[in-house]
């Protein structure tokens, strides 16, 4: 295997290629984000028989705003068609259909950490662990493609923090070289002051005015940065690892060398035409409307 997935599309849902598993085997509440509730293994009463969305174009208008920042990072395609060779939930026993739903999430999981396995292996300052991440990323891609028997018995926990080690291990090597990154202007609630912005893992940055930060190098890591005022901050070569970003206003950011950034987190914040972006995510088409 080559030291990187050639086209991260292969890490990205394709749902004409899968048979509706998030909308059938994920949970959701009645929230912000979801209009109603739904157990696990129930099929959304918006899924059509087809396995597609009965509202996909209207969904932040019916209230659905959680499925519009959602990706599986191509675990759909690979359940429904390799996992399971295309064998539709519907059409099979109810024992088969829950297997499904059991295995989804687990290749799911899988399927996000070489996301994050693959954007390590773009950092030239992580080239120290290079080998440790290609066995990383081979052994994750087999595991991808066990049965479903297996993916069912196998310890995500324990492989993910394996993984993370080395993920960890990548972040330090690659932010120790970023210029500035150190100190940042504010805080939570815009209470002033200068702090230590250069490790915020797990951070309660929940409406932070962070306008215009020097965040360059810093570890975002599990940060809740939920509704947080990032205007024109700088996140160039940030580690953006689990940050949740829901409702945080990215215009005018640079998020330039930003690594562990997923599409997900990317389309659950607000942004501008003039937010710049790493070349591994895309830009929302709802960012442009904003000017």
């Amino acid at each position: 295997m080559p030291d990187q997935i050639a086209d991260l599309a292969d890490l990205r849902g394709d749902c004409a290629q899968c048979f509706g598993l998030c909308c059938a085997a994920l949970p959701f509440a009645a929230s912000a984000d979801f209009a109603i509730d739904k157990p696990a293994g129930r099929p959304c009463p918006n899924l059509r028989d087809d396995h597609r969305c009965g509202i996909h174009a209207r969904l932040r208008e019916e209230g659905f705003t959680g499925c519009t920042v959602y990706d599986c990072f191509g675990a759909g395609q690979k359940v429904s068609r390799l996992t399971f060779g295309g064998q539709d939930w519907r059409s099979g026993s109810r024992e088969q259909a829950d297997r499904m739903f059991e295995v989804f999430p687990v290749v799911r999981q899988l399927h996000e950490l070489l996301w994050y396995v693959t954007d390590a292996l773009r950092l030239e300052a992580a080239r120290p662990v290079h080998a440790g991440l290609r066995l990383a990323l081979e052994r994750t891609e087999l595991l991808t493609r066990g049965t479903p028997e297996e993916l069912a018995g196998l310890d995500v926990a324990a492989h993910r923090q394996e993984v993370n080690a080395l993920l960890l291990r990548a972040s330090e090597l690659a932010r120790a070289g970023a210029a500035g990154g150190r100190r940042g202007k504010g805080g939570k609630g815009g209470k002033g002051g200068r702090h230590d912005v250069r490790d915020r893992r797990g951070a309660d940055l929940i409406g932070a005015r962070l306008r215009g930060a020097d965040l360059r190098g810093a570890s975002l890591r599990g940060a809740y940065l939920i509704a947080a005022d990032l205007t024109g901050a700088d996140l160039r070569e940030a580690d953006m690892i689990g940050a949740d970003l829901r409702d945080a206003d990215l215009s005018d950011a640079d998020l330039t060398g930003a690594f562990f950034l997923t599409q997900p987190q990317v389309d659950a914040a607000r942004g501008n035409t003039a937010t710049r972006l790493p070349v591994s995510v895309s830009r929302p088409a709802r960012w442009a409307a904003r000017g």
